[in-house]
């Protein structure tokens, strides 16, 4: 028999609602669960999803036309159902049960308006969230678990609850913002369409006078206690045995689930037709899912035994069942995590950046550093064989060591070398300041001081800004080479590789050689191609004749 699709009620404020697009056209197939179209209300545009099983037969109403609560949609039945007297029937109003709820509806809103009167509402910052209509034949809604809790943050799209209707479970969305100031109703328990459920709203709010003004008006949240009690302990029965019974399917041999038992099932590998149902007329909920144990499978061992013929088809492989659970963990978000997002986004946005790549040959730096090590008082590394190197570099190509500043470019006289640190939860850039005038050991003596505060957390500002240019070093992660975000105000920052050994020709013959990719990504509003070309190519020659950097 043609079912009657109409417009729910899909949030507390919605009067109707406008058909923002068909997912299905007339004659299409229609399964439970399936969505009909996406529906435009007065907070959110959602989807329109189907609680019968048929064909779509009907459509009653065109995309971008409006369409008031309980208007008729479309009409699904069986293929071919004459629905003419069904048409007729609509057409001159004559629907009676939707009928019967408008007629039903004002009655106590006639009776509330002057109990209401009594206290003043208006100015609390909080507002009241009802119980939706989520379906056509829906009367009351089950709250199956409260997904948040009193004193929590809610932003409009949040899930609230999950609710239990007469055909599904599904998620009950906020289209508030504000604080949960108030729970009207325990998991388990039931809330006529309508019915209070929530309180959302600013912290200070008066929410207990909304409440007044509620009962005063319609005695609302009194009996939504009885249905509670009545309702909490059926559910908990079945539960203590989940596979107790198999599953009930539906005349054309589809199990009875609802869209979010089947989410669940189909996200943790499970076989509905394993499990037993607990819901209305043995629909498979939420709840049997999160409860299901699977049952041990011998029958796989048995498989083998097929192979025996030389004739017979290759043995189906059988794979075992995989059941998971999907978890996850949101972390707020540290002050520096911001500033470095903030920062490096608008770089990326603003600044257009080209990137150069270059290999250096490091066999002298090699030897040159073991050979600087045997006197220096301090340990020289590569890495400060590098920052010595750009600052030299800099003092060469003095247009590289410069800044945009909107209306003008900034050339900078001074080299302050800006080398990245990774800490446990973000990046910092302590600075180098007078790189140029500096030896490799003093440069390495205060790299290692600066990071080592890093680390620990004590830097100060003066220590972490006015660099002229950066470098960030990831050679010793093993990275062979990697692309850099400018970091304002510098217009260059240089990529630093791992060192590492490959054939490299040599006077006309193969040999191994030390070599060592690096990437300079450059502002192209300050730096053009061929002055970041000619910084790489003095750079380069540098750390392939180190003593250069000691003359």
């Amino acid at each position: 028999m043609a079912e009657v699709i109409r417009m729910p009620k899909m949030s507390d404020t919605m009067t109707e609602g406008t058909i923002a697009s068909w997912l299905k056209k007339v004659g299409d197939k229609v399964e439970s669960g399936d969505i009909l179209a996406e529906v435009e209300t007065d907070k959110a545009t959602m989807e329109l999803e189907s609680y019968e099983e048929g064909t779509l037969l009907y459509i009653g109403v065109e995309e971008k036309a409006s369409v008031p609560i309980d208007g008729v949609i479309a009409i699904i039945g069986e293929d071919g159902e004459n629905i003419d007297s069904l048409l007729a029937d609509i057409q001159s109003g004559g629907a009676s049960a939707p009928a019967a709820v408008e007629e039903a509806a004002p009655a106590p809103a006639a009776e509330a308006a002057p109990a209401a009167a009594s206290v003043d509402t208006s100015k609390i910052a909080a507002e009241v969230i009802r119980m939706p209509k989520m379906s056509d034949t829906m009367t009351e809604g089950v709250i199956a678990s409260w997904v948040k809790n009193v004193g929590d943050a809610v932003e409009t799209g949040d899930i609230l609850a999950e609710v239990e209707t007469d055909k599904a479970t599904m998620e009950l969305e906020s289209y508030s913002d504000g604080k949960l100031l108030y729970i009207a109703v325990e998991a388990g328990g039931a809330v006529p369409i309508d019915g209070i459920i929530a309180i959302i709203g600013e912290s200070d709010a008066d929410w207990k006078a909304l409440l007044e003004a509620e009962s005063a008006g319609a005695a609302a949240p009194a009996p939504v206690e009885a249905p509670a009690a009545e309702k909490a302990a059926p559910a908990a029965a079945p539960a203590t045995t989940p596979a107790a019974a198999p599953a009930v399917s539906s005349s054309n041999g589809r199990i009875k689930a609802s869209p979010l038992a089947k989410k669940m099932a189909a996200d943790k590998g499970i076989d509905l037709s394993q499990v037993a149902g607990t819901g209305d007329h043995g629909r498979i909920i939420k709840r049997d899912i999160e409860n299901y144990v699977p049952a041990a499978a011998p029958a796989p061992v048995a498989a083998p035994a097929a192979t025996s013929s030389n004739d017979a088809a290759p043995a189906p492989v059988a794979l075992p069942q995989v059941v998971g659970e999907e978890s996850f963990e949101e972390v707020a978000n540290s002050k520096m995590r911001n500033i470095i997002a903030s920062r490096l986004t608008e770089s990326k946005q603003q600044a257009p950046h080209y990137y150069l790549t270059m290999d250096i040959d490091m066999d002298s730096a090699i030897a040159a550093r073991k050979q600087m090590n045997e006197v220096s008082p301090v340990k020289i590394s590569f890495n400060d064989m590098v920052v010595k190197a750009t600052a030299l570099a800099l003092r060469q190509n003095p247009k590289v060591n410069a800044a945009w500043l909107g209306d003008k470019i900034r050339y900078n006289h001074h080299i302050h070398i800006g080398v990245a640190v990774a800490i446990e939860d973000g990046l910092v850039v302590p600075t180098v300041r007078f790189t140029d005038n500096k030896s490799l050991s003093h440069i390495g003596a205060e790299i290692k001081e600066l990071a080592g505060k890093a680390k620990n957390r004590k830097l100060g500002p003066a220590e972490m800004e006015g660099n002229t240019f950066t470098i960030s070093n990831l050679g010793m992660f093993g990275i062979e080479s990697f692309t850099s975000i400018v970091n304002p105000p510098s217009a260059c920052i240089l990529s630093v590789g791992g060192i590492k050994q490959v054939p490299v020709v040599k006077d006309g013959a193969v040999v191994p050689g030390n070599v060592m990719k690096v990437t300079l990504a450059c502002d192209h509003r300050v730096v053009d191609g061929a002055l970041g070309a000619a910084f790489l190519k003095t750079f380069k020659e540098l750390l392939e004749e180190p003593v250069r950097m000691l003359i």
